[in-house]
């Protein structure tokens, strides 16, 4: 029983990185939104440090997820994914995948019609991503990369170089991505990141 418990909370870890990634919520905002010091956030997401239900409560929270998503409740045989919406930072993110443990997971992106002035804040972590454009153009900054991505196009990269996405310009945006532990560097065309993306 213990060996069960302990192997249920070591996936904890895993399923609040990826959750925080796919927001793109920096360890900071965490922390400011739940109070729970940046040393104890990294540990947890890591697995240095066993989760408490004093810190899953205010987690699953921030996260806008119930916390049987957190600490992965037992399968129902049901193989259908319940989305429930995480929004963060003006955008939607619907989690299409159950979070188990440390592999691939799966969201989808919506960045509503808004401002195309938004300033870059390049950002970095562990893993890899893989980003598919459903609707619209995304932005993608990577390292010293400014590269537009319309509609039908995907890019792939080492999320350890610093990123950031948004809009192209003034449109909505929907796209896919996929976090997780394997996957290899981008393969699209690039710009400088000096310059501005043009909007057709």
């Amino acid at each position: 029983m213990e060996s069960d418990i302990d192997e249920t909370l070591a996936l904890v870890g895993p399923r609040l990185k990826a959750l925080r990634t796919a927001s793109n919520t920096t360890l900071q905002e965490l922390s400011s939104q739940t109070g729970i010091s940046l040393s104890t956030l990294s540990r947890l997401e890591s697995g240095q440090r066993r989760p408490t239900l004093e810190q899953l409560l205010p987690l699953a929270r921030a996260h806008q997820v119930p916390l049987d998503d957190l600490v992965g409740a037992p399968a129902t045989g049901d193989p259908r994914i319940h989305i429930k919406p995480i929004k963060s930072n003006g955008m939607t993110v619907l989690p299409l995948s159950r979070g188990s443990g440390s592999g691939l997971q799966a969201f989808k992106h919506l960045l509503p019609a808004g401002s195309d002035r938004t300033i870059p804040d390049l950002r970095t972590h562990e893993g890899y991503e893989w980003i598919y454009v459903l609707k619209g153009k995304l932005r993608l900054c990577l390292g010293d990369h400014d590269i537009t991505l319309k509609s039908g196009e995907a890019a792939e990269f080492n999320t350890k170089t610093p990123h950031w996405f948004g809009r192209a310009n003034s449109e909505a945006v929907e796209f896919l991505t996929l976090f997780g532990p394997q996957g290899e560097r981008m393969h699209v065309r690039a710009k400088p990141v000096s310059k501005s993306p043009k909007s057709n």
